[in-house]
């Protein structure tokens, strides 16, 4: 697995992961699924959208900057 951060890429609309510098994955889309790290353990999740953005059974509103590995 591969670990890197979400992003917000304004052009698409949608949520991607910054893997470095100048690696992307390439876009989300719903149902997409990953882990993310809350309080230091990695916990599965997809990214939904209903009026916005959100991760399935994480309690969060800010996505930006999170800690991921897909």
């Amino acid at each position: 697995m591969k670990e890197g951060v979400l992003v917000f890429d304004k052009s698409t609309g949608r949520y991607d992961i910054r893997f470095n510098i100048d690696e992307y994955y390439g876009g989300l889309h719903c149902g997409d699924c990953f882990e993310v790290l809350i309080n230091n353990e990695w916990k599965p999740t997809c990214i939904e959208m209903s009026n916005e953005w959100y991760l399935v059974g994480i309690n969060t509103t800010n996505l930006l900057g999170l800690r991921v590995r897909k």
